[in-house]
């Protein structure tokens, strides 16, 4: 079936809208019009720019089980031709191709390009450093040493004998599959850390999306059967490997691949239009006509009539702009809804305290360090260097990320930039990580809206779905856009299976909803 003819409006320049807007103008004849927020394209997947510094908001590894995705990323930046002729990545226990087809493979030196990068993420607790995804080796029972260990596998061995029934909260799930003594060493503060609110506040849901297939049943097989020696055959019988051991990366961070995506829009015949915040979506009946949006700088307000519309933008946001107004109670579901907030603390440092297996100098090679410390505010450090080299200016210096959570306009938030810098820095020196007065330059960067939660008034979602599937021309794709935890593929794939009905003539809108609820996730290790 031919796919409409017209003009579609396209809310939000992040991943899900940018690929919604290339593949419209690749395989329909809708012309898509996109309107942003912001005064870049990439939303949550740009690269911001300090003094020559990079910086990737929440780390984006660019890896996915679909191959779909895979490809199409490698369409827009292929492999660097400095990586291996045949480059392959590892995951889900199969090894997928990357390398480019010989006709098509980048000149040397060309700078649009992906590189291969290895991928290595620890857990710091108690001042040490334990394996990410966290792993019952014989490593992580040392470090926790007999009297602990003996506590976890007790409070595990509970756990199977009488699991909870019903499993209603995210402490549940965790106990349940954990035990409560691991989930309370490794799991629980660093999750209210992250979302604000304790575990049992938190639908099982959220365990459901994001925790999927971790077992310490397998964990412990795997520790018996090296202790037996035969750990080496079984693992080579069954393909346990780590799923993910490389991922790609653009050069010059995230926000490469979407400016180039963007670039490519623009010379396809569609339009981008940022500093434009949609304040009004106008409705008729069952259908969307046209939405409003303000400059921020100027108050000058600009009508955007279509034919189709796709809205990567909050759902709380989206349902108080549209007019007339939903009903009162999907309404008041919608204004329920919960959002956790982000702040990204960049310091330009000369060395950290702690060295690669205590070489004096030698940088540590993890790109992301979970802080599972409960005396610092702070979530999540990324090594920018280890990313790629070409996000750091001086390639003698560290480029850090420090990922501190928090709610809009809460303590936290209202530091000054001053502040949050010291802040960070003081945590850094109290947790053994860095030495004092090392810090050489900082950035503080605030990203409201970056977590759609499962608390609040979640658990009536099926309200707001309902009604937004009964706008007939009315698109939710994307992260917000359907208050969904997704990763920058999954929301990609919202995006081209939206596109994908649109040509079919499909209706329904089932299909997208069902993007990231298959079993397997993909940060996930084999035992």
């Amino acid at each position: 079936m031919a796919s409409p003819r017209g003009v579609a409006i396209v809310i939000g320049a992040g991943p899900a809208g940018l690929t919604a807007a290339h593949e419209l103008l690749t395989r329909t004849r809708l012309r898509p019009i996109v309107v942003e927020a912001a005064p870049c394209v990439g939303g949550l997947s740009r690269t911001v720019v300090h003094n020559g510094n990079r910086m990737d908001i929440g780390g984006h590894r660019f890896f996915s089980k679909s191959d779909r995705v895979m490809q199409w990323w490698l369409e827009r930046l292929p492999l660097d031709a400095a990586a291996p002729e045949s480059a392959r990545i590892a995951y889900h226990g199969q090894a997928r191709d990357v390398s480019p087809r010989p006709d098509a493979r980048p000149a040397a030196g060309s700078t649009d390009v992906m590189l291969l990068r290895p991928r290595r993420s620890r857990i710091y607790y108690r001042r040490r450093f334990f394996d990410y995804p966290l792993s019952l080796g014989l490593d992580t029972l040392r470090k926790l040493g007999p009297w602990q260990t003996a506590r976890i596998l007790a409070s595990y061995a509970r756990a199977v004998l009488r699991p909870i029934r019903p499993e209603r909260t995210l402490e549940d799930f965790f106990i349940n599959r954990f035990g409560r003594e691991l989930y309370a060493t490794f799991f629980r503060s660093y999750t209210e850390k992250v979302w604000g609110v304790p575990c049992d506040r938190i639908s099982a849901a959220w365990g459901a999306q994001r925790v999927k297939g971790l077992s310490i049943r397998k964990a412990l097989l795997h520790v018996l059967r090296r202790a037996a020696g035969r750990a080496g055959a079984s693992a080579a019988k069954n393909g346990e490997t780590s799923l993910i051991e490389q991922f790609l990366y653009p050069r010059l961070g995230p926000g490469q691949m979407w400016e180039k995506v963007a670039a490519q829009v623009r010379d396809r015949g569609g339009e981008i239009h940022l500093n434009q915040r949609v304040i009004g979506v106008h409705r008729d009946g069952p259908r969307v006509t046209a939405v409003e949006a303000v400059a921020p700088s100027s108050g000058e307000r600009r009508r955007y009539a279509g034919d189709v519309f796709f809205s990567t933008m909050p759902i709380q946001d989206l349902f108080r702009a549209l007019d007339p107004p939903p009903p009162a109670d999907v309404l008041a579901v919608s204004d329920g809804l919960v959002y956790r907030d982000f702040i990204t603390v960049g310091l330009l440092v000369d060395r950290l305290r702690l060295s690669e297996d205590g070489t004096p100098g030698a940088l540590i090679r993890d790109n992301w360090i979970y802080i599972q410390e409960p005396d610092v505010r702070l979530g999540r450090l990324q090594v920018f260097n280890n990313w790629s080299p070409h996000l750091v200016a001086d390639p003698g210096r560290v480029w850090l990320g420090l990922e501190y959570f928090c709610n809009e306009g809460d303590e936290l938030w209202r530091l000054s930039d001053v502040e949050m810098i010291a802040l960070a820095a003081d945590e850094l020196c109290r947790i053994g990580i860095l030495e004092p007065n090392r810090v050489r330059d900082a950035v503080v960067v605030r990203e409201p809206k970056t977590y759609p939660a499962y608390f609040g008034t979640y658990d009536r979602f099926d309200v707001i779905r309902a009604f937004a599937d009964s706008l007939e021309n009315l698109l939710l794709i994307g992260r917000n856009g359907m208050h969904r935890y997704n990763n920058q593929d999954h929301s990609m794939l919202t995006a081209m299976t939206a596109v994908d009905n649109l040509v079919a003539g499909r209706a329904d809108k089932s299909n997208i909803w069902d993007v990231n609820t298959e079993v397997d996730y993909h940060e996930e290790r084999r035992p």
